[in-house]
């Protein structure tokens, strides 16, 4: 039997919660709760878990890393090892039983050489990586096998403050562990380490291990994916914080199609506001996004924007500072329509674009290439390709084991260019390798360049 709010919600909750310590006080360690109260029988989240726990799953993840102290002679005379092992305990939820898909934490399974899955069922298998989006934490593995559960999105009212929410995990590896609490806050940004954020607070006991797995809400639906707590001690302080399942299956359907996950973009270099440049541009507070540059043919170009705008809200999302903008401006999805608010010389406008693909920064060789398949390449930050007077791609990745790792390919390396022409970003080491089966590359390693030829 699923749980059913009852019709008097508020006091009923509350002679539940006030009946244990009455019957405490009337009769001491013998009284016992009822089966029901008022002939309604006692909340219980159990059916709803019966359904639930089949789909969350453990992972264990496992990478072998050169230790740095190998190569000291005086740790190598010692016997230091020259690899080290490291790893990773968290959780995953089946979001696609037929196709064996798991959404998970990207700092679960990041730089892993091996992925471990642990079934509710105590059967272990092994995952696959189909993609990852570290600016967003989340990540997609895959496992074969039938019969799987899966945990469908919540499909129905938005998720309100005050709503009840579950969390389904892997806390300390002491296995599936499940918590309750209530959704505290919604759209929390500012945590380290990730370019884009909109998530939901939650006071349910979250603990290191519990990332990746579930948050669901009282009819059993998907919620959101745990990822984080605040906390000075390292525990629980009833703070966790967890990405939107919309988010996180807007990331999936774009690994899955495109191999990576395509950025919206208004096309405008923006800065903060300060008091000085506020009252030069007729504001009365120094607060939203400055546009100091509108990119020719972006969509802010053709509806109008212009330097000196300030930005003060998106689709209704109130915007302090250039990085309010910048995080809103990534979790845009490509084809959308956004509505700005913004002043100009004092008087407020607004204006309506579409959302644009910016040119991606990371991507996987496997949609570049076969034989680069393993890796993880990103475009050359400007200013280091500035300064060392270079261009390229860099190799941001590669999984031992792997096709690349097998040609030599290493993390660091920075492919110069692709058949014999020089490269500069993504986009052209693509169009070289869409030209010709294989692909000659000019690789930098150090101050050495050698040429590696991939041969599917």
């Amino acid at each position: 039997m699923e749980f059913a709010r009852p019709e008097n919600g508020p006091d009923i909750i509350m002679r539940y919660l006030l009946l244990p310590l009455l019957l405490l006080g009337a009769g001491g360690a013998q009284a016992a709760l009822p089966a029901a109260v008022d002939g309604q029988p006692l909340p219980s989240l159990a059916p709803i878990l019966e359904r639930v726990t089949p789909a969350v799953v453990n992972i264990h993840s496992r990478s072998v890393r050169e230790n740095p102290r190998a190569r000291d002679p005086i740790f190598r005379f010692f016997g230091a090892p020259r690899e080290r092992v490291d790893q990773s305990l968290g959780s995953g939820v089946i979001v696609d039983a037929a196709d064996g898909l798991i959404l998970t934490n990207n700092h679960v399974i990041e730089g892993a050489d091996d992925i471990q899955v642990t079934l509710h069922d105590g059967q272990t298998l092994e995952g696959q990586l189909v993609g990852t989006d570290p600016d967003t934490d989340v990540a997609v593995i895959r496992v074969d096998a039938e019969g799987l559960a899966e945990l469908p999105l919540a499909d129905g009212l938005p998720l309100r403050v005050g709503d009840f929410v579950v969390a389904v995990g892997n806390p300390f590896g002491l296995g599936q562990t499940v918590t309750s609490g209530i959704v505290s806050a919604l759209g929390r940004k500012g945590l380290r380490g990730l370019n884009y954020q909109n998530f939901i607070q939650t006071d349910a006991s979250i603990n290191p291990g519990n990332s990746g797995g579930a948050l669901i809400n009282l009819r059993g639906e998907l919620v959101g994916i745990n990822t984080a707590i605040f906390s000075p001690s390292g525990g629980n302080v009833g703070i966790g914080f967890a990405i939107p399942a919309d988010l996180a299956n807007y990331v999936v359907s774009e690994l899955l199609e495109y191999g990576l996950v395509r950025r919206g973009r208004l096309g405008v270099l923006i800065q903060d506001l300060d008091e000085r440049l506020a009252r030069a541009l007729d504001l009365d507070q120094a607060s939203g996004a400055l546009i100091t540059r509108v990119l020719p043919e972006a969509a802010a170009a053709r509806d109008g924007l212009a330097a000196g705008d300030v930005v003060i809200s998106i689709n209704d999302q109130r915007i302090t500072s250039a990085d309010d903008l910048r995080n809103a401006e990534g979790l845009l999805r490509v084809g959308e329509e956004a509505r700005l608010a913004y002043y100009r010389d004092g008087r407020l406008e607004t204006a309506r674009l579409t959302i644009e693909a910016a040119e991606p920064d990371r991507a996987y060789g496997a949609t570049i290439h076969p034989e680069l398949t393993g890796t993880v390449l990103a475009n050359l930050d400007p200013e280091i390709a500035e300064q060392a007077g270079i261009s390229g791609v860099v190799i941001a990745g590669v999984k031992r084991g792997s096709s690349a790792w097998d040609y030599g390919l290493r993390r660091g390396d920075v492919i110069l260019g692709a058949n014999r022409e020089s490269i500069a970003s993504l986009t052209e080491l693509r169009e070289r390798a869409q030209e010709d089966a294989e692909l000659l590359l000019n690789v930098l390693r150090g101050r050495r360049s050698y040429l590696v030829l991939l041969e599917p």
